[in-house]
């Protein structure tokens, strides 16, 4: 048996990225890139206008401007500003040339007529101005309000590193770099069987001594939420040649096999002499770990299998202690949990502290850990009001309320 930290580096350290293909950046979330991706012009490409309102030059920021031009996003200004001059600006507009302040059209006032003076000798005379449009500046102080070209990044700068799990949020980063084809690394095949002549499918009604199969379908689950798509090979029942079959045809069309059940060292726990029958190479077998003890993990010929408990609390977390970091280590990514440091709501307590201890919590509006109704691994009712998951280190029998817990995500 060797520690929980033991079995994840020998389970990180086994996986090796496989082959790289090009995908649609819009099929990108759930992907690794396998390459970086470069910024292929200045962001903004230009100086433009950050808000709607007016350009002008700060030194002629409280005199009457001259409207000479109005700039719309996507049209070039035609005209340069000059002294006492001014453009009406549209939001992400070209800034046009000779300006250096943009302001907001909510602190400008229109100026029906304005009279321009002339002094000829001792007498001062004026002239309308017609029917030209001019604004003033009615606040005290204002700021540039311009997006400076290239502030953002510049070309040749890196958008997004490789290793970089992509998701939701990098798909416009994608588009405005003009990254339309992304190289990714390549899916693993999963596949995902139960084990256990007891175990009927969902759809089913149990018989005497049945129960429904639930594991295999939460660990698909789990799969998809890293877009992966798994392959199902359904219920292999207690016994040997059917169970030996059908794990030797999922070994030969996928790349990672997870199995559900028959891990233990009961008589008709039939997975590990299956799998040593196969040539699987199995490098360890039961973890230090409550719940999770009888999981397996082996390798052949570039093929991986997990082999879980048959509870579904201990598969659950197991998945997401184990397997979850594994297959995106598979996928070219070093992924870390969500872990939230919070107090503990009140004292949470258990009896046996020889193996390192995983106990379902909820969290409070107050941002407290509390246990949930936990029975043990088979209470699968637990996983309904849990937000995470507290370790309990080997010899801790107590975190008393108050003290900080490390909530990891599930």
């Amino acid at each position: 048996m060797i520690s929980f930290e033991q079995a994840l580096d020998v389970v990180l350290n086994q996986a090796v990225a496989i082959t790289t293909e090009f995908i649609s950046f819009q099929d990108a979330p759930g992907r690794v890139l396998a390459s970086s991706v470069l910024c292929d012009r200045d962001m903004p490409p230009f100086d433009k206008s950050a808000m709607d309102g007016y350009a002008c030059k700060r030194s002629d920021l409280f005199a009457p401007l001259k409207v000479v031009e109005v700039i719309r996003a996507g049209i070039p200004p035609v005209k340069s500003i000059g002294p006492g001059d001014c453009s009406q600006i549209m939001t992400g507009a070209i800034l046009p040339e000779g300006a250096d302040t943009v302001i907001k059209v909510e602190e400008v006032e229109e100026v029906e007529e304005v009279e321009e003076v002339e002094e000829v000798g001792a007498q001062r005379r004026s002239r309308s101005t017609g029917i030209e449009k001019f604004i003033r500046f009615r606040g005290e102080k204002t700021s540039a309000n311009i997006c400076y070209r290239g502030e953002d990044m510049q070309a040749g700068d890196m958008v997004l590193e490789a290793g970089t799990l992509m998701g939701v949020r990098h798909i416009p980063i994608l588009a405005a770099v003009g990254a339309t084809s992304v190289e990714v690394y390549r899916q693993p095949a999963v596949g995902v069987m139960a084990t256990g002549t007891e175990l009927v499918e969902p759809d089913e009604m149990p018989g005497v001594s049945q129960i429904r199969n639930s594991n295999a379908h939460q660990m698909i689950a789990q799969l998809r939420s890293l877009e992966i798509r798994a392959r199902y090979y359904g219920i292999a029942p207690d016994e040997i040649d059917l169970t030996r079959n059908r794990i030797e045809q999922a070994l030969n069309e996928t790349d990672v096999l997870i199995l559900s059940g028959g891990v233990s060292m009961g008589e008709f726990d039939l997975v590990p002499s299956v799998l040593e029958s196969l040539g699987i190479n199995i490098l360890f077998q039961k973890i230090a770990i409550q719940p999770g003890k009888p999981t397996l993990f082996g390798i052949v010929n570039g093929k991986y299998v997990f082999g879980l408990p048959g509870n579904p609390v201990s598969s659950y977390f197991l998945f997401e202690l184990l397997i979850r970091p594994f297959i995106c280590k598979l996928m070219g990514n070093n992924w870390k949990p969500l872990v939230l440091r919070l107090k503990a709501g009140k004292q949470l307590s258990r009896k046996n502290a020889s193996r390192m201890g995983w106990l379902p919590v909820r969290i409070d509006k107050q941002g407290k850990a509390f246990p949930v109704e936990y029975h043990g691994s088979a209470h699968i009712m637990a996983l309904r009001d849990a937000d995470g998951i507290i370790p309990f280190p080997i010899g801790k029998t107590q975190i008393e309320e108050g003290e900080s817990v490390d909530v990891r995500s599930i």
